[in-house]
């Protein structure tokens, strides 16, 4: 099974449109096909845009289906503490969280819509493929 990061960028692609890559992901990670990784920034960082009622108002669903769907989707969640700060040095900090979180869950992927800046850290991690939604999907075999 493959074990992945699951960035809240595709998380949220995923609830808010249906018949997508992200959704295809999230259905594979609630199926049992996939192993997603959780850790207490990531999901602080799920729960802070889920909040945010404007960035939702076309999605198709309601504020209470959202939540359940995080529900659902964090019991399928390996939860990993993280110990060592690896600090990768992204363009963005607020990303560093996600690399740390799959070194220390031993995950191949870090599935995400922000590829570009995740890529672009000081330390390099070569078995650790970041990836789209639809490059995942194409290339987990």
């Amino acid at each position: 099974m493959d074990t992945a990061v699951i960035d809240t960028s595709t998380f949220v692609s995923a609830v808010m449109k249906g018949d997508t890559a992200p959704r295809q992901v999230l259905r594979l990670c609630l199926e049992g096909q996939v192993l997603p990784l959780m850790g207490n920034a990531l999901l602080v960082e799920h729960e802070g845009v889920l909040s945010r009622e404007a960035l939702f108002r076309r999605a198709p669903l309601s504020e209470t289906e959202r939540w359940q769907l995080l529900d659902a989707y964090l019991s399928v969640c390996r939860w990993v503490p993280i110990y060592y700060l690896w600090r990768p040095n992204l363009q963005d900090e607020a990303d560093n969280h996600l690399v740390e979180l799959a070194l220390a869950g031993n995950a191949g992927w870090i599935v995400t819509g922000n590829k570009a800046d995740l890529e672009s850290g000081e330390l390099l991690f070569p078995r650790l493929q970041i990836v789209t939604a639809t490059e995942f999907l194409a290339r987990r075999g």
